[in-house]
């Protein structure tokens, strides 16, 4: 997926989350097109891939709608992935990790250091951040040796904003976002730490925090409601 067709995902998962399309309402390719100012083939894209995440359905042979779901569903999905992402690195940490696999997490925490070095956020860094975090879980997930925690965390995935990647970035608030990926970016390198000691207590405990940065912890830092807040969702 294109940089382009990666923004017009971002961009039509933050419309949805912050409630702009209703539930159940249709959504056209050619007018979501021409409210983002983008062709018709980003938007199809993103219509596919938003369908993958839980928050568009089929409706018809061709057209899709929102999806109904409420702030429960999304805090549920987002702690059943906290628990099966906590459990692989609890399973990684105790196996040992190698120093391949060190270096490799290593590369994807640089790029997190890399991205906030800067001192602020820009709009595009969504994206940026969205690949390096959905690379860092990956690896980890997928060097737990239990392809039953995968695919339980593939089937999550299909839920609202359950993905580790299913980040939005408030536009209106970008110096309070880049704390909250500050924060996101030291957790990483805590639960890189934990996993070179073999402290699986320690690294599972940590990756299920993880996933609620982008809920609870928002809160704290002045970032308004989750996705899917009470009154946005029927």
């Amino acid at each position: 997926m294109s940089d382009g067709d990666k923004s017009v995902v971002g961009r039509l998962r933050k419309l949805i989350g912050e409630g702009h399309f209703q539930t159940g309402e249709r959504l056209g390719e050619v007018a979501v097109a021409e409210q983002l100012g983008v062709s018709r083939t980003p938007v199809r894209l993103a219509f596919r891939t938003l369908e993958q995440e839980g928050l568009l359905q089929r409706a018809g042979k061709r057209g899709f709608m929102v999806r109904e779901f409420t702030e429960v569903d999304v805090r549920c999905a987002v702690e059943v992935r906290g628990v099966l992402e906590g459990l692989a690195a609890r399973r990684l940490a105790e196996q040992g990790l190698s120093a391949a696999l060190a270096d490799e997490l290593q590369v994807w925490i640089q790029k997190g250091r890399d991205l906030l070095a800067k001192g602020h956020l820009v709009e595009r860094d969504a994206d940026a951040w969205s690949e390096l975090n959905r690379h860092f879980h990956e690896i980890i997930v997928g060097s737990a040796g239990s392809p039953v925690i995968g695919d339980a965390i593939a089937r999550n995935n299909h839920l609202p904003f359950a993905a580790a990647d299913s980040l939005i970035i408030d536009s209106e608030a970008l110096d309070r976002e880049y704390r909250k990926l500050q924060l996101a970016q030291l957790q990483h390198e805590l639960i890189v730490q934990a996993l070179r000691h073999g402290e699986g207590a320690r690294a599972e405990m940590l990756m299920r925090e993880h996933a609620f940065i982008g809920l609870r912890y928002g809160e704290l830092l002045g970032l308004g409601r989750a996705p899917g807040g009470e009154g946005r969702y029927d």
